[in-house]
């Protein structure tokens, strides 16, 4: 709406309505999160009253000033949302009121499950990755053996040798990161597209998968990166 300039003052049309603009919110970013939908944040009573929406059901979320606990906090809500509806001392709520806790309680029991399942899985495909990684070096290391006797012969070090493959390795599981990232990517992409389901990637995530995938692959590396430079380079030189 306000491609230059500072839009806080000025007054925008909202159902044909001006609204005067007091403030500005920023999403968080992460990836294929739904940062460019427009988005406003009103008065509930200004909206209640110009706005066209169903009062049966309407989610509020409350944040407790920094003075008050959060019991208080619930006590003030619960009267309030009473009054409102006009319900009568000894009738039921008609509204069901979620503290944080109660909600993260609820939300980790669904998860936990779940998580402890990707974490097995997740532990079994690095296990499968990484005899991967062993079998594709040793092969590498095989296959070399007499460029790494050639190499040692003009002067290269054990230390060059070991510094070279594990390099290797970690390149090569840091590849395979990159297109199972492009792959989950593509994934989420399209549960966000054709479900109502939020699908996000946060950054940390990315930067935490590349350096897990990195630490694999120097771990399963280590071995056949210590085989070549210990290999004795008149042998490796015969080697046919």
């Amino acid at each position: 709406l306000f491609p230059v300039g500072d839009p806080v003052g000025k007054v925008i049309k909202i159902f044909n309505l001006p609204f005067t603009v007091v403030g500005l919110y920023q999403d968080p970013q992460e990836l294929f999160a739904d940062n460019d939908s427009p988005k406003i944040i009103v008065p509930h009573t200004t909206f209640s009253k110009v706005g066209n929406f169903d009062r049966g059901w309407i989610s509020i979320m409350v944040f407790p000033t920094e003075t008050a606990t959060q019991a208080e906090a619930m006590d003030q809500v619960t009267m309030a949302l009473r009054i409102d509806r006009g319900l009568r001392p000894g009738e039921e709520n008609t509204f069901d009121l979620v503290s944080g806790d109660r909600f993260l309680e609820s939300f980790n029991s669904m998860t936990q499950g779940f998580f402890l399942v990707m974490l097995v899985l997740s532990s079994v495909g690095l296990m499968v990755g990484g005899v991967g990684v062993v079998a594709i070096m040793m092969i590498s290391v095989t296959e070399r053996t007499r460029e790494i006797g050639v190499r040692k012969a003009l002067g290269a070090t054990r230390g060059e040798i070991l510094f070279q493959f594990l390099i290797e390795a970690a390149t090569l599981t840091l590849m395979g990161a990159v297109v199972g990232m492009i792959l989950g990517g593509l994934i989420a992409l399209a549960i966000k597209s054709f479900t109502p389901l939020p699908a996000i990637i946060p950054l940390w995530s990315i930067v935490a998968a590349l350096a897990a995938s990195a630490v694999t692959g120097v771990f399963f590396g280590l071995y056949p990166a210590n085989k070549a430079a210990r290999l004795d380079p008149v042998e490796a030189l015969r080697y046919e």
